[in-house]
Formats: structure tokens, C-alpha cells, sequence
């Protein structure tokens, strides 16, 4: 079973863009994020395309810069909308959709971003992984459960094309990090990491200043798992040609193949980046401002 996550940003915008990458692909599950639509909106914009191709929809939108889904071939079963104890700003925001796929709780996940460390949506993002972590604690050990999506966190200082670029500055705080940790305590495993321990991996590229083709890039896009999905886990790779091209999300899909690898054990970034990240302090003052994310 091929499950993947993607940070869409804006499905009306990449309408084609998903379906291309839904016939290339073949996930049997997708977990989207920032959809940017209400639930009506999507189903009215993708129903018809999905349904030809096997997929079952659950969607969890307002209509503005959130919304996540999740598309499966694979069942979609108890659907849930939100996160038990989401503390809001103010009001629960939609981020959080769960779904039985395959056997699997799967929850597709969109974490706040946080803005800036004095921003009161800083504070809102920790209470929310704070929720999440509590959900995770109950549902763990029961098991399988995987939690994929936008985390907004680089888990590791390895996970940032150069970490001076971002001093002071969200996704790599320590309480981000730490809030990351108690989800691994809570029994997940990081399947990228656990599969690619030491390779340069990033799922998120700015627009600007050629960060793409530079690969000054971000781990933020995480797939984790009960160790009873670890185990059955075959293959984690980034799909990078997702994000070439024009029109594209500045997100690239994570994929994760269960039982078997119908394309191998590939990876970890698909195809390989043409030249890697400066880790120099020079390089920073020229680019690392692009890297610093939206106010989402």
C-alpha cells in the first residue's frame, strides 16, 4: 500500500497538478494539506476526477488558508473532523482529519505555523502538538496509527539547508522540537529518518530566489508511525519532480510504500537534487530569509 502526504497549498490552484501526479504515482492513499477550500468546494472542484480513479474523499476545510483532506482507494472509514482538544485561535481551526484506511488510522495533519517566537500563534502551535500529543498517547498504543502532513517543524538541525540562516526564528526551536519528541515518545517513528538516517532530505523549497534548483530546502513534511507500521514499511522517498516545473506547490509529496516498493527502495529525494545546500554563514545573509515561512 503507497500512502503519501502533500502540502498542496491551494488545491484549486493545482487541480491539475494532483490529478497528473495521482495518475504518475498511484498513492492509495493521499493526505493533503492547505487545501485553501470549503468541504463543498472541493468535492464540487475533484469529485468526478477521484471517483473515476478509485478515490474516496474526506475533506475538512473553511474555505480560507487551511483545509486538509484525505483520498483513499484503500477504505475510508470513521472519518473524523478536528482535533479532540484543539485549543483554537481562537476558534478550532480546520487542520486535523483522521480516517481508517486499510486498516490504518491515518490522520492528515496541517500543524500552525507558529509565525514568529513572540507571536501569540507560537504559543497556539505548542498547545496544539500539545492536544495532538494527547491524542497520539491514546490511539499509539492501540495501534497502527500514522500521522502525516505539514508539521512546520524541522526536526533536526540536519533537516535545514543551513540552520544559522534561521537563528531567532521558528521551526527549529527547541520547545518545537521538544513538542516533535513527546510524539516520538508517545510511540511514533519518524519513517523518513528510520529508512534514511544520514542523507540530506527536505520537502519544502520557497518560491523565491531559486531555492529549488539551489536545494535550500526544509524536512517539514513528516511521516510518522506506530513501530507496527515502521515494520512494514518498504521504501520513504520525497518525490521532487512534484515540485519542478511551473505551478507547482512549494511542498513536495513524501511517500511511504507499506508491504512492497513497486518502484524499489528509491530515495531518499526522487529524482536526486542537481546540487546540495551551502551550509556557509555567507550563504545565509543572501538567502536564508526566503526560507522563513508564511504567516499560515
Amino acid at each position: 500500500m503507497r500512502i503519501a502526504t502533500w502540502n498542496i497549498n491551494s488545491a484549486k490552484a493545482r487541480q491539475s497538478r494532483l490529478i497528473e501526479w495521482l495518475d504518475r504515482a498511484s498513492p492509495d492513499v493521499v493526505c493533503l494539506q492547505e487545501t485553501k477550500l470549503a468541504d463543498d468546494a472541493f468535492l464540487e472542484l475533484f469529485d468526478e476526477d477521484l471517483f473515476r480513479r478509485g478515490y474516496r474523499v474526506a475533506h475538512h476545510g473553511d474555505g480560507r488558508w487551511n483545509g486538509v483532506a484525505i483520498l483513499s482507494r484503500a477504505g475510508l472509514d470513521d472519518v473524523q473532523r478536528g482535533l479532540p482538544g484543539d485549543p483554537g485561535f481562537p476558534k478550532p481551526e480546520p487542520r486535523a482529519i483522521a480516517a481508517t484506511c486499510g486498516g490504518i488510522r491515518v490522520w492528515s495533519l496541517y500543524v500552525p505555523n507558529g509565525r514568529t517566537v513572540d507571536d501569540p500563534h507560537y504559543a497556539y502551535k505548542l498547545a496544539w502538538l500539545a492536544a495532538l500529543r494527547d491524542v497520539v498517547g491514546e490511539l499509539a498504543p492501540a495501534g497502527p496509527v500514522m500521522t502525516l502532513g505539514d508539521f512546520n517543524i524541522a526536526p533536526t538541525d540536519a533537516d535545514v539547508w543551513d540552520i544559522a540562516a534561521f537563528e531567532g526564528a521558528t521551526h527549529v526551536t527547541e520547545a518545537e522540537r521538544a513538542a516533535l519528541g513527546e510524539l516520538h515518545g508517545a510511540g511514533l517513528v519518524d519513517l523518513m529518518r528510520a529508512r534514511w538516517p544520514e542523507e540530506t532530505v527536505y520537502t519544502y523549497w520557497d518560491y523565491r530566489q531559486l531555492c529549488f534548483p539551489k536545494n535550500y530546502g526544509m524536512r517539514i513534511d513528516l511521516a510518522l508511525a506506530t513501530a507496527d507500521v515502521a515494520g512494514r514499511t518498504r521504501a520513504v522517498w520525497v518525490d521532487r519532480a512534484a515540485r519542478k516545473g511551473t505551478g507547482t506547490s512549494d511542498h513536495a509529496p513524501v511517500v511511504v510504500d507499506l508491504d512492497e516498493a513497486p518502484d524499489g527502495d528509491v530515495g531518499p529525494m526522487v529524482p536526486p537534487p542537481s546540487a546540495r545546500g551551502s551550509s556557509s554563514r555567507g550563504s545565509s545573509s543572501r538567502a536564508g530569509g526566503a526560507l522563513r515561512r508564511g504567516a499560515s
